[in-house]
């Protein structure tokens, strides 16, 4: 009887052991899979915020046909948390240049809502990044044009 009490013990404590393995593997495979799923959820609402600002950069006729080109450009919140009133544009230099721009913000219904100046100084073959702080009360919103004059 002591040894049919020990088979049927040992037999319980495996059993068991088999259950919370599968149980944890279980648990592990539905872990994984959420959070991959999370991940994707979270680079789909970023590709979607990128998307969905979509501000557009408009250069003067005279900075075009001095040379000027933009790359890509950003919208970021400033160094002191102030929403979406920072701009950094990558400018592509095709000739010497070396002025002062305005830089204009007007939202998606046309209505001038920010203004700064920059300072742009390059020479042939040269590109930079360039950071314009407008206003804390301007916010560059979705579908913005950026005019540099």
């Amino acid at each position: 009887m002591k040894k049919f009490s020990l088979i049927i013990f040992s037999l319980l404590i495996l059993s068991c052991n088999k259950v919370k393995e599968t149980a944890k593997e279980t648990i592990n495979k539905g872990g994984e899979a959420v959070g991959k799923t999370a991940t994707e959820f979270v680079e789909g609402v970023t590709e979607g915020v990128d998307r969905t600002l979509d501000c557009k950069v408009e250069l003067s006729q005279n900075l075009i046909n001095n040379g000027v080109k933009t790359g890509k450009f950003t919208i970021e919140n400033d160094s002191i948390g102030n929403k979406n009133n920072k701009m950094v544009v990558y400018f592509i230099f095709d000739k010497k240049i070396d002025q002062e721009l305005s830089v204009k913000v007007f939202d998606k219904k046309g209505l001038e809502c920010g203004r700064s100046k920059l300072k742009i100084k390059g020479v042939i073959g040269e590109a930079k990044y360039y950071d314009i702080v407008f206003d804390k009360r301007t916010n560059v919103e979705t579908k913005s044009i950026i005019k540099f004059e």
